[in-house]
């Protein structure tokens, strides 16, 4: 059964296998099938030749051992009669006096086709040519097995009766290794999962790109594969097989089995099809397939009604990692790379920019928060790297209504370890001289009291630029873009937005990275005090105590939780039952459900109404796979009517 949310989960398993002795093998693939069916899976792939076993040699030749695979395989499906899953199993097949090592697909007792070996090696190690036949001489549409005819030939896929996404596409080992994989067709005529059944051999490194291989052609492909390899069971006349089994989705390793296991290694993942889909949607290679794919035939198996998602519960077990960062890569070493490669295209994005149009000098306000201090290193890269003298770079910081003596500290220590000189500009008179022009009474903590502030503050750094001919830097990040939590015509506009494309979640580790590595001791230390100051426009007045009263997140929602939505919202085209089905996985013991709930309705609420003040943004560069620009990433209506999600 189909998982909700477009979920389909896969096996691959290594059973222990030993060459010519069918019956012990069949017995190992029927125990693993029905392991593999009672954990869910919907797909389960074995290694290539398996009922065999790979190393036969020339005992391929002898009539007894193919009747013997035959009559395993009648036995295989009898065991596996009650099954809905998909096997997808190895083995030898005799078509008009030619031998095939082909894949039979299998379910619920009977083969819905089989696709035969395109690339047989011929090399030191394997020579297949002796025994077998390429499916791509072999122009016949069926095969007798288990006498009776069934679907034959490189160009079949098999879609699921529950679910048409759930479409498999099935290659046999050196398949994978050639020029052009017959996967790759299979996946623009509609594959969304590809199997592979291998009996590749172990050597120094050959694992690691094996993995390689597998994942850069999910990518590739835009598709899950599912890879399957035989085990050390094999013959080790001339050769060692470790059983390694893969399974990657989109160019990411969703699951590993460990190899050399003798019992035999099985892994399952559940794999997002409705993902795929969203990006194949937006690729255009897959949009203009018709032509490419008119000798493909579709077969149907399986049936049943897949689970809907309003029978879902928020959380249930899903065999796949949510991350609950997706901007942030768990392991530090990736952290740490993807922090640099965000920095050097954040500056040398805004270095070309001045270049190009001549600036010799920027503006940069400066708050003593997190968004002005990543803008404020970035500009001071940027500097360096289009060789500019920093004394052309300016910082201005505007301390208003809400202006804390923490803040406004921690802008001019951090200026101070920069070599920045930092300009201060009170905006207080300024604001309410025109609240007062305005008919404001000054008192009343409303709207217009926070945004006049904002656009003060916009108009000074406007001004100023203009006086100095300067480029006004932009601070807002990607994050405030999505949720519109920026001043439309304040701090929403600039000539060049640095932080544009920067989450506010992956905002903290860049200046984190760049403290670590890039700064003096006197910076450092204040970038760490920004990084533990709270999230505030600070635009309402101190508390008693003079700290900090307005702060971002108790208004609208954790960072992290908006982060998690934007990213399955844009990236992933998710629903809201689905992102709020996977954030309960992600969040599970940090959030309740009904608060992933209220948040995410807050986040869908402002992302859709606040489109008007992304239509307008100024310039910047997108640093990763979401971005919000509306001139290339995201176009939409400003006045999408009523709830779109209603």
């Amino acid at each position: 059964m189909l998982k909700p949310f477009g979920f389909c989960r896969v096996g691959t398993v290594s059973p222990p296998v030993a060459p010519a002795a069918v019956a012990g093998n069949v017995s190992a693939l029927i125990d693993a099938a029905l392991g593999a069916a009672e954990a869910g899976a919907d797909i389960c792939v074995f290694p290539e030749l398996c009922v065999t076993g790979y190393t036969c040699g020339d005992l391929f030749y002898q009539a007894g051992l193919l009747d013997a695979a035959e009559a395993g395989l009648a036995a295989f499906l009898d065991a596996t009669r009650a099954q809905s899953t998909l096997f997808v199993v190895g083995l030898p097949l005799r078509l008009d006096g030619l031998l095939i090592n082909g894949a039979a697909a299998c379910c619920q007792g009977r083969v819905i086709g089989v696709v035969p070996k395109s690339c047989l090696p011929n090399t030191q190690e394997f020579y297949e040519g002796r025994w077998f036949t390429s499916g791509r001489e072999i122009a016949a549409p069926q095969i007798r097995v288990c006498g009776k005819p069934v679907p034959f030939g490189t160009g079949l896929l098999f879609e699921s009766a529950s679910d048409p996404a759930c479409c498999v596409g099935i290659e046999v080992c050196e398949d994978l290794w050639s020029p052009q994989p017959p996967s790759q067709a299979l996946a623009v005529g509609g594959a969304t999962l590809l199997c592979n059944l291998s009996a590749s051999n172990e050597r120094v490194g050959k694992a690691d790109y094996r993995r390689m291989l597998v994942a850069a052609q999910s990518a590739r492909c835009l598709a899950a594969y599912a890879y399957a390899g035989a085990g050390v069971g094999e013959s080790t006349t001339d050769l060692v097989f470790g059983g390694h089994t893969l399974i990657a989705e989109n160019g990411r390793v969703l699951a590993e089995g460990e190899r050399f296991v003798r019992a035999g290694t099985r892994v399952l993942a559940d794999i997002d099809l409705e993902f795929l889909l969203h990006e194949r949607r937006q690729n255009a290679v897959f949009a203009d397939h018709n032509a490419r794919t008119a000798l493909l035939r579709r077969l149907t198996f399986g049936g049943g009604t897949a689970v809907q998602p309003a029978e879902a519960p928020i959380a249930t077990e899903l065999l796949r990692t949510v991350e609950p960062h997706p901007f942030v890569p768990a392991d530090r070493a990736c952290r740490d790379e993807r922090c640099a490669e965000v920095f050097a295209i954040q500056s040398s994005g805004l270095a070309t920019r001045l270049l190009n149009t001549g600036f010799k000098a920027a503006v940069v306000g400066v708050s003593g928060g997190l968004d002005s201090a990543l803008a404020l290193l970035a500009a001071c890269e940027a500097f360096d790297r289009a060789g500019l003298d920093r004394s052309g770079l300016h910082a201005v910081t505007m301390p208003g209504f809400g202006t804390t003596a923490r803040t406004l500290d921690n802008a001019r220590r951090l200026c101070e370890g920069l070599g920045v000189p930092l300009e201060q500009i009170d905006i207080t008179q300024a604001c309410r001289q025109h609240l007062a022009d305005l008919g404001h009474d000054g008192v009343s903590h409303d709207i217009a009291f926070e945004n006049t502030q904002a656009r003060e503050r916009t108009q000074v750094l406007m001004d100023r630029a203009n006086m100095l001919h300067a480029l006004v830097v932009g601070t807002g990040d990607l994050s405030e873009i999505a949720l519109g939590w920026c001043t439309f015509n304040g701090d929403q506009m600039s000539m060049y937005g640095v932080n544009g494309g920067v989450p506010k979640t992956l905002v903290r580790d860049v200046i984190a990275w760049v403290a670590q590595r890039r700064v003096n001791e006197v910076a450092r230390a204040a970038l760490h005090e920004i990084l533990a100051t709270p999230v505030s426009p600070e635009l309402l007045p101190a508390d008693a105590n003079g700290e900090i009263a307005q702060k971002t997140e108790d208004v609208i929602g954790p960072y992290e939780l908006h982060d998690f939505f934007l990213y399955h919202f844009v990236r992933c085209g998710a629903s809201e039952a689905k992102i709020r089905f996977l954030a309960g996985i992600a969040f599970a013991g940090c959030y309740a459900p009904d608060e992933i709930a209220r948040w995410l309705a807050l986040f869908l609420r402002r992302f859709y109404t606040q489109q008007f003040k992304r239509s307008s943004l100024p310039d910047g560069p997108k640093v990763g796979s979401v971005g919000l620009s509306p001139r290339g990433d995201w176009r939409m209506p400003s006045d999408v009517p009523g709830d779109p999600h209603a």
